[in-house]
């Protein structure tokens, strides 16, 4: 008659990671859940989900997601299989290959920009 729940103790707060703001990590960052950059990244970023890089966020280095939402600081690489998504504060530098792409007037988006259409994922399986 009733059922006990399943969910995990993440699944019940939500899968979302986060790096607060004054917060620096240095080294490359690998998530299946959605992510949140406040803070700096110095190296790479994988995720088979969502980064939203703040507006205080700074990556240096590269990023390959299913979709993206930047307000911050992006240089280097960016690969995304589904949307880019980058707001009026953002500045971006480097190369962007994307599936849509979204740049909101007064972005600084410094970058050569490779749109992909196809049905193809653009992030390389696990083991590549």
């Amino acid at each position: 008659m009733f059922e006990k729940s399943t969910k995990s103790y993440t699944d019940l707060l939500g899968k979302t990671n986060r790096i607060v703001e004054v917060t620096t990590i240095k080294g490359d960052i690998e998530s299946i859940a959605d992510f949140r950059l406040d803070g700096h990244l110095i190296g790479n970023f994988t995720s088979k989900g969502k980064l939203v890089v703040g507006p205080a966020g700074i990556v240096t280095g590269d990023i390959s997601c299913q979709n993206v939402d930047i307000e911050g600081t992006v240089t280097g690489k960016i690969i995304v299989q589904d949307i880019l998504n980058i707001k009026s504060k953002a500045s971006i530098h480097g190369e962007v290959t994307c599936g849509k792409l979204s740049v909101e007037p007064g972005a600084d988006f410094s970058a050569s920009c490779i749109m992909k259409t196809t049905s193809k994922p653009l992030l390389p399986a696990h083991g590549e």
